[in-house]
């Protein structure tokens, strides 16, 4: 049967008027964040989240010790996101007007934790066996967050088990790290006899035993997060925040062993 000329007319315009107002393909987009590194678990899930209510969207994620990403964005690096272990690195862009004031916000808390290897070989039971002429130490160094809550919390050790522990704690280190991930990794080799890391890396590593730190000796750390003044995806950081600070972006960190954000 031969279809008339006007009738293929037809349905040739209605084949084009579908094509063209078919559901446009989603835009491709990147956003780059940077994040401390005892972060990776917990974000890389928030990312992984965030990418299922957002099609078409990428998240790259640079993960290492904070003071590191702050010199990174410093020279140069593009970056939409910061979120920081520690407000000194975060106040320091902000003065550098690489973030505004106004736009960061602490959005979680840490606390501090001993791990030792699953076999604990050098039968290690208490904070006060830190200070033991010949265990090995790995801490994280001074200039990482989590290497200056760790020497905080052995000034407060110092006062309650008496003057002179911080020191023999201090003598028995033997690596300094970069970042946090860095002394998890040494402490599961079996390198060192112990190391102090935050809660949420002793639940996101394995072969691990643990002591705790009573709140008394420990330190909270005060995570905050904020947009880049020259990121080129503005409105998207704004999302990728709002829904860290939302119920289900709390939920997973939740999971990952952080607090939630306190009004300080």
């Amino acid at each position: 049967m031969k279809l008339p000329p006007a009738l293929i007319l037809f349905f040739c315009l209605f084949l084009t008027a579908c094509h063209t107002f078919a559901t446009p393909k989603p835009q491709s987009r990147t956003l780059t964040i940077f994040a401390a590194a005892s972060l990776t678990d917990a974000f890389t899930e928030i990312g992984t989240a965030f990418e299922s209510f957002n099609p078409g969207v990428t998240t790259t994620f640079n993960f290492a010790g904070s003071q590191a990403l702050q010199t990174q964005i410093e020279e140069g690096a593009p970056v939409d996101v910061f979120a920081s272990a520690s407000g000194r690195e975060m106040d320091a862009l902000v003065t550098g007007n690489f973030v505004a004031a106004e736009a960061a916000q602490v959005f979680l808390t840490n606390e501090l934790i001993v791990i030792l290897p699953a076999d604990n070989p050098a039968m290690l039971g208490s904070l006060e066996d830190l200070a033991k002429p010949g265990i090995k130490l790995v801490f994280a160094s001074e200039e990482v967050p989590v290497g200056k809550y760790t020497r905080q919390a052995l000034d407060l050790m110092d006062t309650s088990f008496g003057h002179g522990f911080k020191d023999m704690v201090l003598a028995n280190i033997v690596s300094n790290e970069e970042n946090v991930k860095q002394v998890v990794t040494k402490v599961q080799l079996g390198e060192a006899d112990a190391g102090i890391v935050y809660v949420s890396d002793s639940i996101a590593g394995s072969n691990l035993n643990s002591i705790g730190i009573p709140a008394n000796l420990n330190i909270a750390a005060k995570y905050p997060i904020a947009p880049l003044v020259k990121s080129k995806n503005a409105e998207l950081a704004a999302q990728f925040i709002e829904f860290i600070l939302s119920a289900e972006g709390q939920a997973v960190l939740a999971k990952w062993g952080f607090a939630p954000a306190k009004k300080f």
